[in-house]
């Protein structure tokens, strides 16, 4: 009765722990190119009554042991990166991956991040930055606003813009997007703001350009919105719910049975 105490108690901080995580899913729904988390658990270590296979007389054996489990831990969040629906915004630096990879960030001071929100914009030099301010790696600047019709990006990455120029229209490449991706993304440590930063479990950064070599496409105009998949979550909300009581019922039984012990003398 003792054990089912703590027993019981692991599987209480463990639904609180996955509470946090779904909470979380279903706070960002509406981010752009934000990946949902998934909390995953294991077993704890197991007491052993008897162990399997002991001898139980001089020719027999035991086909099966007796163990006691101890309740449930918490194995690690991960981040699920697959892909998000596109919402067509018509923002000429509004740019949705289509498939693998990340863009690349400049931090300031130094440093470097990775994103799936392409929501971007012209900062006071022309830079194309992240709704923070952090600029996009490689820098594109936009020069001579004054003469400027529009910015073209091609799912390859190239930018363009196009000039009206003494009433000559004309086309000049600005720069090429890269994207880049990692052997295991899972591994990608979140910082906020949609950005995630190299670790030694994701892996170097692999550079590529759009559309070439596994890579996925940019769609100019559109936005990848969050991949948390409301109704799922509310599913394992409840799911949640459900077992956080069910562990609480496990406590108050076996405080129920610890009283009937403690009152049988009288």
């Amino acid at each position: 009765m003792i054990r089912a105490l703590w027993t019981s108690a692991t599987g209480m901080q463990a639904q609180q722990t996955n509470l946090d995580v779904i909470s979380n899913n279903i706070a960002n729904v509406n981010t752009v190119g934000f990946k949902k988390s998934r909390a995953n658990f294991e077993d704890l270590i197991y007491q052993n009554l008897r162990d399997p296979g002991v001898m139980s007389s001089t020719e027999t054996r035991v086909p099966t042991g007796m163990q006691v489990g101890l309740g449930v831990k918490l194995s690690d969040i991960s981040k699920t990166f697959s892909q998000g629906s596109l919402m067509k915004t018509d923002r000429p630096l509004d740019i949705a991956i289509q498939g693998k990879g990340f863009f690349r960030i400049e931090l300031p001071g130094g440093g470097e991040a990775y994103t799936r929100a392409g929501n971007f914009q012209i900062d006071d030099q022309g830079y194309i930055v992240t709704a923070e301010g952090y600029r996009l790696s490689p820098n594109i600047q936009i020069t001579a606003p004054e003469t400027l019709i529009s910015i073209n990006i091609s799912e390859n990455g190239n930018v363009y813009a196009v000039r009206n120029e003494g009433g000559v229209q004309t086309t000049e490449e600005l720069g090429q997007i890269n994207l880049y991706n990692f052997i295991n993304p899972p591994g990608l440590q979140a910082i906020g703001q949609n950005l995630f930063k190299q670790t030694d479990a994701s892996g170097q950064p692999i550079e590529g350009v759009p559309n070439t070599d596994g890579f996925g496409k940019l769609a100019q105009g559109f936005l990848e919105a969050s991949n948390v998949n409301i109704v799922e979550e509310m599913v394992n909300l409840i799911v949640a719910q459900r077992a956080y009581e069910m562990n609480s019922k496990g406590i108050t039984t076996a405080d129920e049975m610890l009283r009937t012990v403690s009152t049988l003398k009288s």
